[in-house]
């Protein structure tokens, strides 16, 4: 394990310089052995999680306020806080984690739900000759693997094809393409292949074919990544650490080392965002992981700290599913203004994106009108004229800031890498900024590896690499027939389950109620369309859904494909949460119950509303926020809501069925 070490320092700090003297095939299949070695070696020494279901949040605040000194805690609750939180705990170290919205809240599930080397950074790293460029790829595509290997129910290999227009074209692809496959080594998840003209029109009937050559189809992975952001939070809190969504971090803690005579950074004072409560939580080291908001944090350290990060907005739309084939996904390498336009099945349905523009910082990034029509009219370009591509066919739309390392020499984020960098600050604050989705384990792993050292903390090497996250672990592609079989539940709900907890299914599946029909026999819908079930509501509680917000958008994604079926199901969905968390008696003691800061308007505003009409949606989302945090909003509506409520109060219960609960 010691070499591992070494060799991983090595790599990470020198690796230019050993791939100068090795070549890049020796430095390669080097790299290869490597990862092999630490696969195995995480295997024999993790031991089984501490805890069989991850501890309720009641009991995770109780840690974290019972607890005199934490070694890690870790701000921020996305894929790279809680992969932190993760690496931490498993190497021993006792962890605490605090987010002040929900898990994945941020852009971790706003991202084009792809796992991915990146071929555009390749071919920079190739063009540019750069070795940096090409570092990145390499480990991103070694975090592909892993990240497929360790959550198989979240992730799968998915075909992209790149269709190609001219002649000339064939070969530059095809050799770029086949450089991918070999970067990826013994990781390449299928070899690239060519696809003549009338191939690739069987493949992908709905391409537009005048002038079409034929077409290149390489492999990258795809998940969904809000619930695989769970999932790591999820197995980091079965592991031992204590875990906390919707708390904010107020200030940080400071203490004076005895030894250096200077200020040091000692833990952090939050705030429980559902109760008003403050505490402190004190530990030997502070992790900054906020993603695009680590400016924020910094400055809470150091208010003349320089800023490090420049915020990227990528814009994705969500269309119909009959816009693309359900196994095969489409990439635009050339679009108009030069960006990469990426076309894939995801959940059914057809995601468009991504847009690449400077943005300013915001809890609540909108997607804009203009960003929204580039990407339309980009899908134009490459659909059949018999496709019409349709405004009022966007489902749903998102935008997420990419928290890119800035670099000063550049004039647009677009020539910005997304390579990681880990500062220390004179306090002892520790921040993780830039990287990739993709690449959240080794960004955990360096961070944590800075902490060990800046800290003087006792702990051995990473032990992430081949840990199977939260479901992951007795998942098989058969999983579902089981649950057809054992429970009763329609096919297509019996699949989403599987591919959405894994192995935990079965204790999804023991929650469905009956429905009273001959078949399914168990499995009530949220709405008819999709395969989420009431069940999953109950269930997402113990994965610390606090509001409705958090159901229809991470424990489901039901915001994320269609906005109407959001709004039909959102009534039910409160109705299931209150019963469950007794929100009627939070109320009786004066605690405020709050849907989430964003408001279930701002929420749904951030998946753009189709702008078709539906105006009455927006408020409608206002009333319900208004209803659950026991106050009045700004809205018109929400005053008549609240005045309703209070009558309503005195009644007896009606079942919520649609049109704003029944009201």
């Amino acid at each position: 394990m010691a070499f591992q070490k070494a060799v991983k320092g090595t790599i990470l700090v020198g690796g230019g310089a050993l791939a100068s003297v090795l070549g890049l095939s020796q430095f390669a299949h080097y790299r290869r052995k490597q990862v092999n070695l630490a696969y195995v070696q995480a295997a024999e020494c993790v031991s089984e999680p501490v805890n069989r279901e991850p501890p309720s949040r009641e009991a995770q605040l109780l840690s974290l306020q019972n607890t005199a000194e934490f070694d890690i805690l870790v701000i921020g609750g996305g894929a790279t806080g809680c992969g932190c939180a993760l690496d931490a705990v498993t190497r021993g170290l006792k962890t605490a984690l605090v987010e002040r919205d929900d898990f994945s809240s941020g852009t971790s599930s706003r991202s084009t739900k792809l796992i991915h080397g990146g071929v555009r950074y390749l071919q920079k790293a190739i063009m540019k000759l750069d070795i940096e460029q090409y570092r990145m790829v390499k480990e991103a595509l070694h975090e592909r693997a892993n990240l497929l290997e360790i959550a198989p129910h979240l992730s799968a290999p998915l075909p992209i094809m790149l269709p190609v227009y001219k002649w000339w074209q064939l070969p530059y692809y095809w050799v770029g393409i086949k450089l991918y496959d070999l970067v990826a080594g013994s990781n390449c998840l299928k070899s690239s292949y060519v696809l003549s003209k009338s191939r690739a029109l069987e493949h992908f009937p709905m391409l537009q074919k005048d002038k079409l050559v034929g077409a290149i189809v390489y492999y990258d992975g795809q998940h969904n990544d809000a619930r695989m952001n769970l999932a790591i939070a999820l197995t980091a809190a079965r592991y031992g650490a204590a875990t906390a969504n919707y708390m904010e971090v107020v200030s940080l803690l400071k203490k004076t080392d005895p030894h250096t005579g200077k200020e040091r950074v000692s833990g952090a004072r939050c705030k429980d965002v559902l109760t008003g409560q403050e505490f402190d939580v004190r530990a030997k080291c502070v992790i900054n992981a906020t993603g695009p908001f680590t400016d924020t944090v910094r400055k809470m350290d150091d208010k003349n700290a320089a800023a490090i990060c420049q915020p990227s907005a990528g814009v994705h739309i969500v269309m119909p599913g009959y816009y693309s084939p359900e196994s095969m996904g489409l990439l635009d390498p050339a679009t108009s203004d030069g960006r990469v336009i990426f076309f894939l099945p995801w959940q059914k349905m057809t995601i468009a994106g991504t847009t690449d523009t400077p943005t300013d910082i915001t809890h609540h990034p909108i997607p804009s009108e203009e960003d929204i029509n580039f990407i339309l009219n980009e899908v134009r370009n490459y659909l059949s004229c018999d496709v019409e591509v349709r405004r009022g066919d966007v489902l749903a739309a998102w935008s997420g800031i990419r928290p890119l390392v800035t670099d000063p020499k550049s004039a647009d984020t677009q020539s910005i890498s997304r390579n990681h960098v880990v500062d220390i600050s004179e306090s002892g604050l520790i921040t993780i900024a830039g990287g990739k989705w993709t690449t959240y384990r080794s960004m955990a792993e360096d961070t944590i590896n800075a902490a060990i050292k800046t800290h003087n903390l006792k702990a051995g090497p990473s032990r992430t690499v081949g840990l199977f996250l939260q479901g992951g672990k007795d998942w098989s592609p058969t999983l579902y027939i089981r649950l057809v079989q054992d429970y009763g539940l329609e096919s297509e709900v019996a699949q989403h389950l599987a591919a959405t907890y894994g192995d935990k299914a079965f204790e999804v599946a023991k929650m469905a109620s009956v429905t009273g029909k001959r078949w399914p026999i168990v499995g009530v819908r949220l709405v008819s369309e999709f395969p989420y079930i009431e069940a999953e509501v109950k269930y997402g509680i113990k994965e610390y859904a606090c509001t409705a917000v958090d159901m229809i958008s991470r424990r489901t994604r039901l915001a994320f494909l269609n906005v109407q079926a959001a709004e039909e199901a959102l009534p039910r969905i409160v109705e299931l949460m209150g019963r469950e968390l007794n929100w009627d008696d939070y109320k009786k003691e004066s605690i405020n119950v709050q849907m989430d800061e964003n408001t279930l308007h701002e929420i749904l505003n951030e998946v753009d509303l189709n702008k078709n009409g539906q105006v009455e949606l927006n408020e409608f989302l206002q009333l319900m926020s208004a209803i659950q945090k026991g106050r009045v909003s700004g809205s018109r509506l929400a005053i008549l809501m609240k005045t309703a409520e209070e009558n309503l109060d005195r009644r007896v219960p009606i079942p919520v069925d649609r049109s704003c609960g029944g009201l």
